[in-house]
C-alpha cells in the first residue's frame, strides 16, 4: 500500500511539474498596472468598513528612464491616455463635480492633452481602449483645463495620488518634472 501511495504521489508531482512547463507566462510588464484610491486608505477596506472608496484610478505606470517626457515622448497638443498600454480608467463611486460639470457615478476613461503650461483633462465614456488611438471626443463627459506645476525632483514613474483641500479632492498626476491637480468635488 505504501508503494502504491508513493507511486501516486510521484506521478502527481511529475504531472504537475510537466503541466507547469506547458504554461508560458508573460514577463513582467515594463509599465506595470497600479491603482490609486480616494480616500487613500481604501486599499484596506472591506464592504463593511466606512468610509468606502469614493474614487478609484487604474493605470499603467511607465518610467522616464532619463528621457524627456512632456513635449517629446508625450507630444504637446495631442490626446494622451495618461499612462501606458490600455487607457487609464477612473471610477466614481458617487456623483462628483469637475470643472463645474456634474459627473454621475460610474467608470470612465481618463485622457489628457498636455501643453507646456496647462493640461486639458478629459473624462470620457468610452472604456476598454488601447491607448488614445480610438479616442472619440463626442463621448467626452467633461473637459477641464488645469495649470502645470513643475517640480524640481524627477518623478521616475507616472504616479497618481489624491490630496484634499477643504471640501475639494485633488486628483494629482505626476511624471518627470511635471504635476497637475484636478479639483473634484464629491457630492
Amino acid at each position: 500500500m505504501k508503494k502504491l501511495s508513493l507511486l501516486v504521489v510521484t506521478l502527481f508531482a511529475a504531472f504537475t511539474v510537466q503541466a507547469q512547463d506547458v504554461v508560458k507566462f508573460a514577463p513582467l510588464d515594463a509599465s506595470p498596472v497600479d491603482i490609486s484610491y480616494f480616500p487613500n486608505k481604501a486599499v484596506k477596506f472591506k464592504k463593511t468598513d466606512t468610509p468606502n472608496p469614493v474614487i478609484k484610478v487604474t493605470y499603467a505606470r511607465p518610467s522616464a528612464k532619463g528621457r524627456t517626457i512632456f513635449g517629446d515622448i508625450v507630444k504637446f497638443g495631442e490626446v494622451w491616455r495618461v499612462g501606458a498600454n490600455e487607457n487609464t480608467e477612473i471610477k466614481f463611486y458617487k456623483a462628483v463635480t469637475i470643472g463645474g460639470k456634474n459627473v454621475p457615478a460610474g467608470t470612465y476613461s481618463l485622457f489628457a492633452i498636455p501643453e507646456k503650461d496647462k493640461w486639458t483633462i478629459i473624462i470620457n465614456k468610452e472604456l476598454d481602449l488601447w491607448g488614445g488611438y480610438a479616442y472619440d471626443e463626442s463621448k467626452d463627459v467633461v473637459r477641464v483645463s488645469v495649470p502645470v506645476k513643475p517640480v524640481s525632483t524627477v518623478i521616475e514613474a507616472l504616479s497618481i495620488a489624491f490630496t484634499t483641500q477643504g471640501a475639494v479632492t485633488n486628483l494629482v498626476i505626476g511624471w518627470d518634472k511635471t504635476t497637475v491637480e484636478v479639483p473634484i468635488t464629491i457630492k
